[in-house]
């Protein structure tokens, strides 16, 4: 018996179907409407979430895959459609997330022709994700959907894009659907060297101030578990970078906090202090590592990554050991001993507390009545027991709420790390909600980022989804202002916002929403936030010329912390 064949578009859905997708975000087009066409048969088994621009696709996937765990999905239609998400692949692939990208494209007969709404997506994309690929027959598309969801999420993970002509997506085709199990000359799950980790073991054992880094591979290698075994046998200091906080709870009495130009006190200075450094699931960025020539050089490092390229790539390893952190951490587990470093330990408390004085000194400087940013996120972090999921875009109340919100659950810290791309919270704050319903999801942007996808407000309204939105707002571009003011002697050039009534915008969208002044009434409007069943929008206007500390000046030590 003939198999019936369907068209190239109506193998895009089943071959979603067979990847057990439920959410798509997307933008439709004329390039790729017979893939819509083909969806409107499967809306009852696929929710389509329809975006206001497809940089908000994309930003939303992320959201969606970093709180769900799952890879998240768009669609987008060719030309403008498939730049706009540029940004997007950008920031997922710095910062490993997993997405799938499913773009119409021109016929092919008009490839290279410069035809209406015709790009080069895959040369524009190749640099900025794991694989870019064009279909031409639709007798391809179901194995190239196939290996996409399994580059994406396998091994380090990361976006995939899948250019579809139009004349593919009508064509028929016989389907027939396999998952993919490996690709020839990739090996995502490399088995550690047991003789490397053994020397690891060793070093570890006889360290005198051990100091573990952790990123975020842990999460993405869904290690926790093992990480929490591997502190509590050893008792080492554990410090995070940005992506990796929640791996362990911020709660913990051997986490110390957080890494890097606006990271902790204690767990910057005491990198130069340790004798033994091992670093998991994270790749030195340079916001960690200041200075790479006076960093950590009195210490041996163990360095432990899934991807080969990031090890001996910015800081030498004296054992460099590409592995996947779960394997690692079991193995290492069982080859340590039950320790503890309790005077070492001590060390960095002190530095938090030392931190905590300089702190306090600075703020009762502050010679201001208005509420402060730190106000909001310690308030915020009170009332959700730090379980909330929390999206910041990117600024200074990003890193605000990086140190003073509490990550005691896995997967609540959600933003852009790497590529530190304005305009990502809202979006992602939508996916986040989706991928994770039952949690509460909280959007913390600056009024600047936050009218970077602020047209995002329309999706939230027609899906109904229930984020709550806080915007900080100083009528800065606050984190450029600081810089100006620390080293451009306060020359503060194009960075003053007039700023519009983000409450009245919100309104318009139906949207409720407050504007805070007043300290007095700060608990009572996040109570509202909180509680609140659907969208909901608080703007908290917030001290104009508020600093973010500490803070390691561009180029200097990760010992040269500046608390004032």
């Amino acid at each position: 018996m003939q198999q019936e064949q369907i068209t190239g578009a109506q193998a895009v859905i089943s071959s979603l179907l067979c990847e057990e997708v439920q959410t798509i975000f997307g933008y439709p087009g004329g390039a790729i409407m017979p893939i819509y066409d083909a969806l409107y048969d499967k809306m009852n088994e696929l929710e389509h979430i329809l975006v206001r621009h497809e940089q908000g696709a994309i930003h939303a996937a992320q959201g969606f895959a970093r709180a769900s765990g799952t890879v998240g999905v768009v669609f987008a239609t060719s030309g403008p459609g498939a730049t706009n998400l540029i940004t997007g692949l950008a920031d997922a692939y710095i910062d490993s997330t997993p997405v799938v990208c499913i773009i119409g494209q021109v016929a092919s007969k008009l490839l290279g022709t410069d035809a209406f709404q015709e790009t080069d997506v895959i040369g524009i994309s190749m640099p900025i994700t794991k694989w870019s690929y064009q279909v031409t027959k639709a007798s391809e598309i179901a194995p190239t959907i196939a290996k996409a969801f399994y580059l994406a999420r396998s091994g380090r993970p990361g976006p995939v894009v899948i250019d579809i002509t139009k004349d593919a997506q009508f064509e028929l085709t016989t389907f027939k659907y396999e998952k993919c199990v490996g690709v020839r000359s990739y090996n995502p799950q490399p088995q550690p060297d047991l003789a490397q980790l053994i020397k690891a073991s060793d070093l570890i054992n006889n360290a005198k101030k051990p100091y573990l880094l952790i990123g975020q591979g842990i999460l993405l290698g869904h290690a926790e578990q093992e990480l929490k075994e591997f502190v509590e046998k050893t008792g080492i200091p554990t410090a995070s970078t940005l992506l990796g906080l929640g791996a362990l709870p911020s709660n913990h009495p051997n986490f110390c906090g957080m890494l890097g130009m606006h990271g902790d006190y204690a767990a910057n200075i005491k990198t130069n202090e340790c004798d033994v450094l091992i670093a998991i699931g994270m790749r030195f960025d340079d916001r960690v590592t200041g200075d790479v020539s006076k960093y950590a050089t009195q210490a041996k490092v163990i360095h432990i990554d899934i991807d080969a390229a990031e090890l001996n790539k910015i800081i030498k390893a004296e054992l460099p050991i590409q592995s996947d952190a779960k394997e690692a951490l079991r193995t290492l587990i069982g080859l340590v001993e039950s320790t503890t470093h309790t005077a070492w330990l001590g060390e960095f408390k002190q530095g938090k507390v030392y931190e905590q004085e300089q702190l306090a000194k600075h703020r009762q400087e502050i010679d201001t009545d208005k509420i402060l940013m730190e106000d909001v996120v310690q308030l915020l972090t009170e009332m959700t027991n730090g379980e909330a999921i929390v999206v910041t875009d990117v600024g200074q109340h990003q890193m605000i709420t990086a140190r003073n919100n509490k990550y005691n659950t896995a997967k609540t810290n959600i933003t852009s790390g790497g590529l530190g791309t304005m305009g990502f919270a809202l979006p992602a704050a939508m996916g986040a909600k989706l991928g994770n319903p039952k949690q509460t999801v909280v959007a913390i942007a600056g009024d600047g980022g936050f009218q970077m996808n602020i047209q995002e407000l329309g999706t939230i309204m027609q899906s109904d989804i229930a984020v709550k939105i806080i915007i900080l707002n100083n009528s800065f571009l606050g984190m450029v202002r600081q810089w100006q003011q620390m080293f451009f002697e306060k020359r503060y050039s194009f960075t003053e916002m007039n700023n519009p009534n983000f409450v009245g915008i919100a309104q318009s969208y139906n949207i409720e929403g407050k504007k805070v002044t007043q300290s007095s009434d700060l608990r009572q409007a996040l109570e509202e936030l909180l509680t609140h069943p659907k969208a909901y929008l608080l703007e908290v206007v917030v001290e104009k010329e508020e600093n973010v500390f500490p803070m390691i000046p561009t180029g200097a030590s990760v010992s040269e912390v500046l608390l004032s």
